[in-house]
């Protein structure tokens, strides 16, 4: 229990900061920005500060809502409908429109579009070199385990930590020199050892293991302070690579091949890996939220619709062709994106749901 809700509290600051990114960059630009919001609707309360400088309650309301999953921020300007009718109105809308999305430079929508990226980047490098300063011990942990793969067979379980080998190469190697061979394996589970027996597949498909199993190298040596900070930056950049190549190996295969790579999670993939990683320890489960928030960068930074990468791309070509995108065409381009990423959580989150049942 106290691991779910460690998660959804961390999943929910890392949207939440995400959203606060491009709040802070609006505001910081002078943007009229109509409400900041904790979590998602229905409505729990919400409040406008009150402006000592205008005497005035704050034209920003600040909302907390019932669903605690992240937050959201609404920028003026934003909304077509609204932007076209400013557009038309009299010259006493003029110093509104100068403080409205739709208005500013290209240069300036672009930082506040992306600005929400870097905030994950942060937040994912902060985490990461906080883990590198507290130093974990270091282990080889199970992190999924294929359906009908030997690993399943013989009873491997999400969670188990190997014994014998500190890291995923070294194992992986030990598999493949033994496929077709019976090998015992010893992994800890609840605090006991336990031998498991299994017989690596001696052929495979791009989609499979010998074992069938996904791992994770856990534990890290205490660093120093400055080391942290260099090391965290370094791991965070491969952590953004790899999350890059999987995306384009997950999009091509679901458009290809029309299936789902297997090392990839939704959100309930993403619980139960989270409740495994969190018996190992909870400093894992910060370097899980860390690598979470990176993905998270890297995913909307990528060119396509109803992202923020999506949005950054569009302002591009507005800017080298010279003219402002249709925005009908924008919306039509974005509902199409953002049904292709709805589709593909719901694919992810059905096999999610299949694999723990």
């Amino acid at each position: 229990m106290l691991i779910a809700l460690f998660v959804i509290v961390g999943l929910s600051l890392l949207i939440l900061g995400h959203e606060a990114g491009h709040f802070a960059v609006a505001k910081l630009f002078k943007l009229k920005v109509d409400e900041f919001g904790f979590g998602f609707p229905p409505r729990m309360f919400a409040w406008r500060p009150f402006n000592k400088t205008t005497g005035k309650p704050s034209e920003t309301e600040y909302s907390f809502n019932w669903l605690p999953f992240g937050g959201f921020v609404k920028i003026a300007g934003e909304n077509d409908a609204l932007s076209d009718d400013i557009a038309k109105s009299d010259e006493e809308n003029a110093a509104l429109k100068k403080r409205l999305f739709i208005f500013q430079s290209a240069p300036v929508r672009s930082l506040i579009v992306v600005a929400g990226v870097v905030v994950n980047f942060l937040i994912g490098w902060f985490l990461l070199t906080l883990v590198l300063l507290i130093g974990t011990p270091q282990a080889l942990v199970i992190t999924q385990i294929q359906p009908g793969s030997p690993a399943e067979q013989a009873g491997f379980l999400a969670g188990d930590v190997v014994k014998d080998f500190l890291d995923s190469k070294s194992f992986t190697d030990f598999v493949n020199q033994n496929r077709g061979k019976s090998i015992t394996l010893e992994v800890m589970r609840g605090g006991k050892d336990i031998e498991i027996t299994a017989v690596p597949r001696v052929e495979t498909n791009p989609n499979q293991g010998a074992l069938g199993v996904f791992l994770a190298d856990a534990g890290t040596e205490r660093q120093g302070f400055f080391t942290a900070i260099w090391e965290g930056l370094r791991n965070s950049l491969s952590i953004c690579w790899m999350t890059l190549v999987a995306f384009y190996d997950l999009i091509k295969n679901l458009l290809f091949r029309g299936s789902l790579l297997e090392g990839v999670v939704g959100p309930v993939g993403i619980f139960s890996v989270a409740q495994e990683t969190g018996r190992v320890g909870w400093v894992y489960l910060i370097q899980l939220l860390s690598i979470i928030s990176l993905n998270l960068a890297v995913v909307n930074l990528i060119p396509f619709p109803a992202l923020d990468g999506g949005r950054f791309f569009m302002i591009l070509i507005e800017k080298i062709k010279g003219s402002p995108i249709s925005r009908q065409i924008e919306s039509i381009v974005n509902v199409v994106g953002f049904a292709f990423l709805i589709l593909l959580m719901v694919l992810l989150t059905f096999r999610d749901v299949r694999n723990l049942l």
